[in-house]
């Protein structure tokens, strides 16, 4: 995986299954877990926030408050 090969910081409702298949698919990827980041628990700016600062593209199934402060892809 290269330098500028993308971050992903997994929130804590990202079911454990979507990481496994990922990391299954690809086990170079970098992701790691909200319980491993230390972010378990916390609210969704200070999560992007901290996703942003780390560098680190923020997957979430959080439909019911993300969508209010920032697309979901």
């Amino acid at each position: 995986m290269s330098a500028d090969s993308p971050r992903f910081l997994a929130d804590e409702n990202l079911e454990p299954a979507i990481i496994r298949g990922m990391l299954l698919r690809e086990p170079t990827i970098d992701i790691v877990t909200a319980v491993a980041a230390g972010t378990l628990g916390l609210k969704d700016p200070p999560l992007l926030t901290f996703a942003a600062d780390a560098n680190r593209i923020l997957g979430s199934y959080d439909k019911r408050t993300l969508p209010d402060i920032s697309p979901i892809f």
